[in-house]
């Protein structure tokens, strides 16, 4: 099968999963260390990673479900990108940019879950060893940049996790990655500014302390990073404590 046809097959899959409004819809650079690749070897004829029948729903039922990655791997693999000009910026009222859902709905790392918050997302150092490394996560950059139709600079773009890795967003999953061009204000040539860097910090921080739940806080940035603490109520909460062995946004 095409890759177009095989991808446009997925996207239809994962779109019965995830239901996010047209107006609605973390950050990883692809700066990041090969810490978590362990001698990862590309693979460009990688695939997309298949949808898991598990997801991660709201407690007691609801009508957005986000589907589950394969998780973190021993060895990470170049996976295939939505064809190029297939993917669709979309903007707040404020010119913040948000993912197509249709390419980039999300993905949960199923190692992540409530029961396991201690030992993973709370845990120091746990982002860091399930990064993908820059020998992946460089090449799928420049491709999915083509998915979207990116045309700035590289260099201020990044290569986003849309469910970050501290809020239990899968490794490498296509889903949950896609090039975020800057935000308003940023100066060219300056790097990513990224004020999806502090919500995702600020989700972690309360999902941590009991303050909402890890279900919630991955629906609420999948839906639309601008508003996930305002509908959870968390606009006062404070930053997570900086990780010493993690990177700005995981």
């Amino acid at each position: 099968m095409p890759n177009a046809q095989r991808w446009a097959a997925l996207a239809a899959a994962a779109t019965t999963l995830i239901a996010v409004t047209a107006t609605g819809c973390s950050s990883d650079s692809d700066s990041g260390k090969d810490a978590g690749s362990k001698a990862a070897k590309a693979s460009p004829s990688g695939t997309p990673s298949p949808s898991s029948s598990s997801s991660s729903s709201p407690p007691g039922g609801g009508a957005v479900a986000i589907p589950a990655g394969p998780g973190p791997q021993g060895s990470y693999t170049v996976q295939n990108q939505p064809p190029p000009g297939t993917c669709s910026y979309r903007y707040t009222a404020t010119k913040e940019p948000l993912p197509d859902p249709k390419c980039t709905p999300g993905a949960t790392n199923p190692k992540v879950t409530q029961a396991t918050l201690k030992t993973t997302i709370c845990r120091s150092g746990y982002t860091s060893d399930i990064r993908p490394g820059t020998n992946i996560t460089g090449r799928e950059k420049t491709a999915n940049a083509a998915s979207y139709g990116y045309k700035g600079p590289m260099k201020d773009a990044e290569y986003d996790h849309l469910i970050s890795l501290q809020l239990g967003g899968d490794p490498n999953d296509a889903r949950n990655l896609w090039v975020q061009p800057p935000s308003p204000g940023h100066k060219a040539g300056a790097g990513p500014n990224n004020p999806k860097d502090v919500v995702e910090s600020k989700l972690k921080a309360a999902i941590c302390s009991g303050k909402t739940e890890l279900v919630k806080a991955q629906q609420a940035i999948a839906k639309d990073w601008t508003t996930a603490l305002s509908t959870l109520g968390l606009t006062n909460e404070k930053p997570a404590a900086k990780d010493p062995k993690a990177e700005d946004g995981e």
